[in-house]
């Protein structure tokens, strides 16, 4: 029994690099369109003073923390979760699921359903934070990879759509 070779998991580099660089701009992204949307700034406000969540991939992968402040402004607060206090932890199970949803072939709401995430906190803030992240990904991603990536793709208008766009991506490049 003992004459076989113990062979270590792979590392995956590039795919773990691909989702640290995704959470970051969706993370910047988030915080600038809570200040360009008023629907995103509508379910912030509906969160707790200094609520904070955090996404990111299990085992230790790349995080996204975002939290809000005493004033309401929403804040990207960087990928390292030790020493904050994080009110909602939403953990994708592995990093293929997280290359799933990070390239579009699933939508959030199809890896909950495929059990591919964990929640740690109140149902109703994730159901939030989902509803959220389903925004700006319509704000960020062309319509034709959008529709694979939420639910339900919104009817907006010309300008409601692609000057949030620009706003939003000139405030998350920007990081304001």
């Amino acid at each position: 029994m003992a004459d076989y070779r113990k062979v270590a998991a792979g590392r995956k580099p590039f795919k773990r690099a691909y989702v640290a660089v995704m959470l970051w701009f969706v993370g910047r992204a988030i915080q600038a369109t809570a200040r360009v949307d008023k629907v995103v700034k509508k379910e912030f406000e509906a969160l707790p003073e200094e609520f904070t969540f955090s996404l990111g991939v299990e085992p230790g992968g790349p995080h996204m923390i975002v939290g809000k402040n005493k004033k309401g402004r929403v804040k990207y607060m960087g990928w390292e979760p030790e020493g904050k206090h994080i009110d909602l932890k939403m953990e994708i199970k592995n990093l293929e699921a997280a290359i799933l949803m990070f390239t579009f072939q699933e939508s959030t709401a199809i890896a909950i359903a495929r059990d591919r995430m964990i929640v740690d906190g109140e149902v109703s803030y994730a159901c939030t934070v989902v509803r959220v992240l389903d925004i700006v990904e319509v704000y960020l991603l062309p319509r034709l990879i959008a529709r694979l990536a939420v639910k339900r793709y919104p009817l907006w208008s010309f300008r409601h759509k692609y000057i949030g766009r620009a706003r939003i991506y000139f405030r998350s490049i920007l990081g304001y």
